[in-house]
């Protein structure tokens, strides 16, 4: 039988490693990207705010499309303009202008980031643009363009700009969606390109796959690059 203090011992390691476990999972998880502007649903900001929109898909529920969030609020765009993407950590102290000192944020290495149309709620996204390597990062803002021949899309709930990220260091896939009226003009169309899906449950969805990045698990990166800019905003 045990002794009173080796029981004694035992307890407290136990109650040591659970404190340590308490205080080291919350910044493993809390430090994700998510995208801050066009605002997605559930995002910072809005009434149905979750502070763990910035989890990756499959992760304790966090379901395809769009989190499994309920509609919010809306963004007005139009045909040709130019949108300047901003993502969101919850390290972000002031998220009405660019950071400047230090912050965490989980980048995990950056990877390929990938910005879509949906027309149908979320059953296809069209790609509009991509950066990859160095992205994301809430340092710094990623333009992407509205193609300037797209179609009008103003029907409630339908109409999703959305973002997707592929990770470097961990195969993971984060995804978020902002409800969108878009501006468009008269027989326009949708870019033929479709949205990568990877590293979740689902038919036809490929796991454990990763895409080169910039090797920075949660420093700031050196951001888009003047040609990834040109390309997405041309």
């Amino acid at each position: 039988m045990a002794s009173f203090s080796t029981t004694l011992k035992t307890s407290w390691l136990l109650c040591l490693g659970l404190v340590i476990l308490a205080l080291l999972a919350p910044k493993q998880a809390d430090a994700h990207m998510a995208m801050l502007y066009p605002t997605p649903r559930g995002g910072y900001g809005t009434k149905d705010f979750d502070g763990r929109i910035h989890v990756f898909i499959d992760y304790q529920g966090f379901k395809f499309p769009c989190g499994g969030y309920p509609k919010g609020p809306t963004t007005k765009l139009k045909a040709g303009q130019v949108v300047p993407v901003r993502f969101w950590t919850p390290e972000l102290k002031n998220v009405h202008s660019l950071p400047k000192g230090k912050m965490s944020e989980a980048r995990h290495g950056g990877g390929m980031c990938e910005f879509s149309l949906s027309y149908d709620g979320g059953k296809s996204f069209h790609v509009i643009g991509s950066y990859t390597k160095t992205c994301p990062d809430a340092f710094y803002e990623w333009p992407v363009k509205i193609p300037a021949n797209v179609p009008s899309c103003t029907q409630p709930g339908k109409c999703l700009f959305s973002w997707s990220w592929t990770a470097n260091l961990v195969p993971q896939y984060y995804h978020n969606c902002a409800d969108v009226s878009i501006q468009g003009v008269k027989n326009g169309k949708l870019p033929t390109q479709m949205m990568k899906m990877f590293d979740f449950k689902a038919k036809g969805v490929k796991g454990g796959v990763t895409f080169p990045g910039d090797g920075k698990s949660h420093e700031r990166g050196v951001g888009p690059s003047k040609a990834e800019i040109a390309k997405n905003t041309h």
